[in-house]
């Protein structure tokens, strides 16, 4: 998994069922490399809504610049 906060960026493996990862808001995070066994499990502390996320990297690094005072 990588992990962005609009300042640094790293990557992340979850290789084990007991591993969990905590994302804050206004963290980018990108999941791949799924095993077949592999589930993904999102706790949330809202209800889905799409247009609270925002899709595009270049806007994300926008508002993060604008959020830190950049």
């Amino acid at each position: 998994m990588v992990v962005d906060d609009g300042k640094v960026r790293c990557e992340i493996a979850l290789e084990s069922p007991e591993t969990g990862l905590y994302l804050p808001p206004l963290t980018w995070g990108i999941q791949y490399k799924y095993s077949s066994d592999a589930m993904l499990l999102v706790f949330a502390s809202d209800e889905y809504d799409a247009d609270d996320y925002i899709r595009n990297y270049a806007e994300f690094v926008e508002i993060t610049k604008q959020k830190n005072g950049l």
